[in-house]
């Protein structure tokens, strides 16, 4: 069995290269949208190939990206085979031993208002390293690739393959990230881990269902507004539908340990001309929180119904309602055991608490890979929840030291599974 000690001692030995390393990621913006990613690959390729990593650097084809509503895509495998390995094509697994990713994504919200840090200035200040994507998920860039390499300097393993994946379409679903390297079969692991935080593994998140619904009505002079049809009317009859029926779910309970109830939030809303106008069309764009045991075409029938009826109610409304996202949830796979034994052992001596198997109401990319068969958990840099870490809000930070310890659990992770 490897000495653990001294795979953290090698982390030790060159963290302050794995806080340089995270720095330069944070220093070239993702901003997605308008969603112009390609450069951080490059910028990530060159990166890694001073540590002996070879990227293969795949290009989503420029028109796929244009019609998915962002600019440029360039999805990283990094493939370190230690398995009889002779006589095998590229993408072709080793003959013997377990081939395990370990993926994080590269694209982010833009950084709003409110920074007291340069968002893309990598800035640490009382043991916290600032900026957007510090914490999701650009500090896994640095934790799972710093932990291979301590691996490999330590343990030296002689069986199975690791697999860096570093893509860029969380934020739009992950369909042009991990979803395009399965679907193109570039990648078939036996297991995953993905970006997360450090003081829980988890094992199953939310689905989410986006729609845009566009209320039609009829524009008029605010001085004859029996002459037209308010939008505005109709919307807020329809929103006060969808309300109500939120308030209905937090009667339906989920079963896993993190996520309570399924909810529903209406993010946008714009319409109308001018204020003496009777509102011709307002549009606004929903967000459906599914728990795992939701069926998800059940989900999006019952939304499709409450709108319809609500619209119906109003003389001369007319609806239209268009998918935006519809994102399943992650359930767990039976064969995440090791997974997830190994990251609470590790976790737990490290971080000198135990670390929970859970879910999380979030939804991410993760699920992609389990709807291919592949068992996966979310582990990875960052604190107890998403609030502590500044998330898709002003100041996004990592601590450092949650930084270390989360490289020395996958380090000591991998070790177990290469064994």
């Amino acid at each position: 069995m490897t000495d653990y000690k001294q795979l953290d001692a090698w982390i030790d030995a060159h963290f302050d290269e794995e806080v340089r390393f995270l720095q330069e990621l944070v220093r070239v913006p993702t901003d997605t949208p308008p969603g112009n990613n390609a450069p951080h690959a490059e910028r990530t390729a060159e990166l890694i190939q001073a540590f002996g990593f070879e990227a293969e650097k795949h290009p989503v084809p420029a028109q796929e990206v244009k019609d998915y509503g962002l600019e440029s895509i360039t999805n990283l495998i990094v493939r370190r085979n230690y398995g009889e390995t002779g006589g095998r094509k590229e993408g072709e697994r080793p003959s013997r031993g377990l081939v395990v990713a370990l993926n994080a994504h590269g694209d982010v919200v833009p950084p709003g208002e409110g920074w007291s840090h340069d968002p893309y200035g990598g800035e640490i200040e009382d043991g916290s390293l600032y900026g957007r994507a510090a914490a999701v998920s650009k500090s896994d860039f640095a934790s799972f690739t710093f932990a291979v390499r301590a691996l490999e300097a330590v343990a030296r393993p002689t069986q199975g393959s690791i697999e860096l994946h570093f893509t860029y379409d969380e934020e739009f679903g992950g369909i042009l990230g991990p979803g395009w390297l399965l679907k193109n079969g570039l990648t078939k692991p036996d297991l995953m881990i993905a970006a997360g935080f450090s003081y829980e593994v988890v094992t199953a998140h939310n689905g989410c269902l986006q729609m845009e619904v566009t209320v039609h009505g009829k524009m008029a002079h605010a001085a004859i507004p029996s002459t037209g049809v308010d939008a505005l009317q109709g919307a807020v009859r329809i929103l006060n539908a969808l309300y109500a029926q939120n308030t209905l779910y937090q009667q339906v309970t989920s079963k896993v340990e993190g996520i309570t109830h399924p909810y529903l939030n209406v993010g946008r809303i714009e319409g109308g001309t001018n204020t003496n106008v009777v509102p011709g069309k307002v549009v606004f764009k929903l967000d459906r929180r599914m728990i795992p045991e939701e069926n998800p075409v059940e989900v999006e029938a019952t939304i499709r119904k409450v709108i319809a009826d609500a619209a119906a109610e109003m003389p001369g409304i007319t609806v239209e309602i268009r998918r935006m996202l519809l994102a399943n949830s992650m359930k767990p796979l039976a064969g995440n055991k090791p997974l997830v034994d190994a990251i609470q052992k590790h976790g737990q001596a490290l971080f000198g608490e135990p670390i929970k198997a859970m879910g999380t109401p979030l939804y991410t990319d993760v699920r992609l890979y389990g709807e291919a068969g592949i068992p996966g958990v979310i582990y990875g840099a960052g604190p107890r929840t998403v609030l502590e870490s500044h998330a898709k809000r002003n100041d996004e930070r990592v601590v450092l030291e949650d930084l270390r310890r989360a490289t020395k659990v996958i380090a000591r992770t991998l070790s177990d599974l290469l064994a």
